[in-house]
């Protein structure tokens, strides 16, 4: 694909794609973008191919994403995403918008919960789910919880475990809990980027190796200035290693049957890829897609190789598991 066609689908609104919000059961706004099926002929779609829900990771903001929602509403899916709840276009949870936070992992289920009940009723079948990173986990955590019952699952670095650089589970847990109990709850746990002691200007490198790509998120930065979120709070933090260590409970993931495929890789520097390869040999019905230091966290957004690679395999993947109905 030539650069400025690239530019043109990573920064603006597909013309097929309708913005607005949905409105969660306490009454908040929940930003979404949905996109109508294409043909082949570049028309309308006569018969979708069904519709795909995507849910991105924290901090995550549905512009990052076009390029891709784009790629697969031309595969004639019906395709939405959402902003998670305080983050994105959906407004935030303190008065410093730049942390991110959360008072537990359960309220974004309960929204996923609610919101898939609305939308499944309201598209074409088969249902299915792509997820990246915290989209990832919360969307395994549904699983678990009977929350959605998507027909199949393609999960991004799903965050089914945060880098600890080789700290045990528990002593993770533990200085979260100290850290977030030594002062305010709601401060931030570090200053910028992605990861403790990761300025900004290492940020790129962290998350793709494609330098457009990337640029892309600071175009969006500028001409949205609402959707940017900084690091997220000591209470996030505690609350997302508590989440994951719900999903490590014996016999959790052994219950989940829907076909999932998972895409890593072992150059990660925000979740624990060895927790991914290992959680995908206790799902009964999942696929491993692992690179290495050729791909950074944000597969769906790395350079071709690696991302095409990815795109290509979620199609193979929705075409065996959830074929056309």
């Amino acid at each position: 694909m030539a650069d400025a066609e690239m530019e043109t689908k990573g920064r603006s609104i597909p013309a097929n794609a309708v913005e607005g919000f949905w409105i969660a059961t306490d009454g908040w706004k929940i930003r979404r973008i949905d996109l109508s099926p294409i043909s082949a002929n570049g028309k309308p779609a006569q018969q979708p191919r069904g519709a795909m829900l995507f849910l991105p990771g924290r901090g995550d903001h549905y512009e990052k994403y076009l390029e891709m929602l784009d790629r697969y509403s031309r595969e004639g899916w019906v395709v939405t995403s959402i902003d998670w709840r305080g983050q994105g276009g959906s407004g935030r949870l303190l008065d410093d918008a730049h942390v991110g936070h959360i008072d537990d992992f359960s309220t974004w289920i309960n929204d996923l919960k609610a919101f898939w009940a609305q939308w499944k009723a309201a598209t074409p079948g088969p249902h299915v789910v792509v997820a990246h990173s915290m989209g990832g986990h919360l969307a395994m955590r549904a699983l678990a919880e009977k929350a959605i019952d998507p027909v199949a699952v393609a999960l991004s670095a799903p965050m089914l475990g945060i880098q600890t650089t080789g700290l045990p589970y528990f002593m993770h847990h533990a200085v979260a809990r100290l850290m977030r109990g030594l002062g305010n709850p709601e401060r931030a746990a570090w200053k910028e980027g992605e990861k403790p002691g990761s300025p900004l200007s290492v940020r790129a490198k962290i998350l793709t190796h494609d330098s457009r790509r990337y640029a892309d998120e600071l175009y969006w930065w500028e001409a949205r200035p609402e959707v940017r979120l900084g690091p997220p709070s000591w209470h996030w933090v505690e609350r997302a290693i508590e989440s994951t260590r719900q999903l490590n409970a014996p016999g959790t993931l052994e219950k989940i049957t829907t076909p999932i495929l998972l895409m890593a890789t072992t150059a990660d520097r925000l979740v624990d890829t060895q927790r991914i390869v290992r959680d995908s040999k206790r799902l009964p019905n999942s696929e491993l897609l692992l690179f290495g230091n050729e791909a950074a966290h944000e597969l769906l957004r790395e350079a071709d190789p690696v991302r095409d690679m990815c795109l290509d395999r979620i199609s193979r993947f929705f075409e065996e598991r959830a074929p056309k109905q």
